[in-house]
């Protein structure tokens, strides 16, 4: 215990008197980003991908299409799921070996974003009912932490997957399925992003980087879609929130969310 949370105390007292004097450790504003950087097809591999950095926070996504079963009560429905890699050359409090509870959250809390703000119309991945259908899957893998990994996670997430190109299909009359070598794009529906608000004492920043990242008490991760609706809404960390304090962080929120879309549209247009 001794050393990290003695120093994490030392930070905190930084950065809290700070924000006392509407200051942050890097002199941005309380809501401002860092630089975002979205680049797309990086990965040739795979069906889709995207670098997504913010500041020196940087994680790579990937998206492998697989023909599949679908599950029993969604016979129609093709199936997106997500994973997450927190390896120990991105940051010295990752560790190897199966994934941690911070890995797995980070891949659930955006695949609510990715999966409830409905962007892929997953009937449209059904090439056999009850028999064939695609399965997306969407890797994140962490190159550097510096804070913010939700963020940039989602934008990252819906990068690939508007550049994703799945093989066009051809249903045999024995009921198998041949992929052919000719590829088409996924139709995305819509284009959220998520925002997370961190609360560090009584103060709301967005975008933190390493260190007001680790001494925030507590969290807010909401997402948005492009019409505005909050498709998603996960708390983190120990803090707690009145409820005048979240409906100020949904304000605020919206706000951010439009200039994280604009990046992400950019950078597919």
């Amino acid at each position: 215990m001794g050393d990290k949370y003695i120093i994490s105390e030392i930070e905190k007292d930084h950065i809290l008197s700070l924000l006392e004097q509407k200051k942050r450790i890097d002199g941005r504003t309380f809501d401002g980003f860092r630089d975002i950087k979205i680049e797309t097809n990086v990965v040739e591999k795979a069906e889709g991908s995207a670098i997504v950095t913010i500041g020196d926070t940087k994680i790579i996504v990937g998206v492998k299409a697989v023909l599949g079963t679908p599950f029993p009560d969604t016979p129609e429905s093709g199936v997106i799921t997500t994973g997450a890699e927190l390896s120990p050359i991105a940051s010295p409090y990752f560790e190897s070996g199966p994934p941690s509870e911070a890995a797995i959250e980070l891949a659930r809390v955006t695949d609510r974003t990715i999966r409830e703000s409905h962007c892929v119309d997953l009937s449209k991945l059904c090439v056999v009912p009850e028999k064939h259908v695609w399965i997306l899957f969407i890797d994140f893998y962490v190159l550097n932490h510096d804070g913010n990994l939700f963020d940039v996670a989602a934008l990252g997430a819906m990068a690939a997957l508007a550049t994703t190109k799945i093989p066009k299909v051809k249903v045999l009359e024995d009921g198998s399925v041949e992929k052919s070598e000719e590829k088409e794009q996924i139709k995305i529906e819509h284009y959220p992003v998520a925002v997370t608000c961190y609360k560090i004492d009584k103060y709301n920043v967005y975008d933190p980087n390493f260190k007001e990242d680790r001494v925030s008490d507590s969290r807010i991760t909401i997402g948005f879609d492009e019409e505005d609706r909050i498709v998603a809404l996960q708390k983190g960390y120990q803090g707690t929130y009145k409820p005048a304090e979240i409906m100020e962080i949904v304000r605020e929120s919206l706000n951010v969310s439009k200039a994280l879309r604009k990046e992400l549209m950019k950078s597919l247009s």
